[in-house]
């Protein structure tokens, strides 16, 4: 039971970052590497500013500002530098990695004995890990809300309007360019937010937390369109933060199963493919269910 609970917060936080790369994958249908970067970054920086005495809540908002500015640099190579946005992103996230050294002065910084975020909830004297269940849905619920407002917004509309057709937006004047970094200093600002959560919750920061942070966030992007299907935009947020639920609870299952933990990486990168391919494989099963014929492809 209390795995089951464990890999329920985890999934509520890890479903913070996966709204961050729904921003840019489905909302501006943009590859942007820059995830692998902003969130280690706002884990770094969240850590090293708690260990400097200053709130966790204050750390935590700052860690979004900084992740903002990592997605405007990615925003500018694009738009003003003309750099493909997978380039754009990469190159970010490279220089990123010094910059995540440089704040932390090492590769991996401790916060035992620091005050945390999850620390508001021990008045109550909740079972383990239910205080970060607690943080993580008080979080998923504000983000939905704000996102939810956001893109009812006529600046929100565009971004929207950019993703789906930029030569159509910008024949209706909406300036893209600025959309797109907009985009993404949004969607890198909640990357770099869910990484300093994530920090706090797991007790440390370390260079290496955001490899595979695009493969588990799109996998519980598709887990939640796959499993739940076409849906209004609030719901397609809501089972965003499913689908990362979900896809902790089957990384659990896979160790629980007797699976070496340190191929997580692997079994992450297989389940996204296998979660990419269903909707062809459920097609050609119904083509082939009614027509009795084998599909071409």
């Amino acid at each position: 039971m209390d795995l089951i609970v464990t890999a329920t917060s985890q999934g509520l936080l890890w479903g913070t970052m996966a709204l961050g790369i729904f921003i840019t994958y489905r909302i501006l249908n943009l590859p942007d590497m820059t995830a692998e970067g902003s969130f280690p970054l706002g884990a770094a920086i969240t850590t090293q500013l708690i260990i400097n005495g200053m709130n966790p809540f204050l750390a935590t908002f700052i860690s979004f500002l900084v992740g903002m500015l990592a997605g405007s640099i990615t925003g500018f190579l694009i738009t003003k530098g003309n750099v493909p946005g997978l380039l754009a992103g990469i190159l970010t996230m490279t220089g990123l990695y010094s910059i995540n050294l440089r704040i932390m002065n090492r590769a991996n910084l401790s916060l035992l004995g620091q005050t945390r975020v999850t620390d508001i909830f021990k008045s109550l004297n909740l079972p383990n890990q239910f205080d970060a269940i607690f943080l993580g849905l008080a979080i998923v619920v504000i983000m939905i809300m704000l996102l939810a407002l956001f893109f009812k917004t006529e600046l929100g509309q565009a971004v929207i309007a950019t993703g789906d057709n930029e030569k159509m937006a910008r024949a209706m004047g909406i300036p893209t360019n600025r959309t797109k970094i907009m985009g993404l200093m949004l969607s890198n600002g909640i990357i770099a937010m869910a990484g300093g959560l994530i920090a706090q919750d797991n007790g440390y920061a370390d260079i290496s937390m955001g490899i595979g942070t695009i493969v588990i966030g799109l996998a519980a992007v598709i887990i939640g369109e796959v499993v739940f299907g076409n849906l209004t935009f609030i719901n397609r947020l809501i089972c965003v933060i499913l689908g990362a639920i979900i896809y902790r609870l089957i990384i659990l299952l896979v160790i629980l199963i007797g699976l070496n933990p340190n191929d997580l990486k692997l079994i992450s990168a297989i389940l996204l493919a296998i979660c990419l391919a269903l909707p062809s494989i459920r097609t050609a099963l119904k083509l082939n269910f009614f027509t009795g014929k084998e599909s071409v492809e």
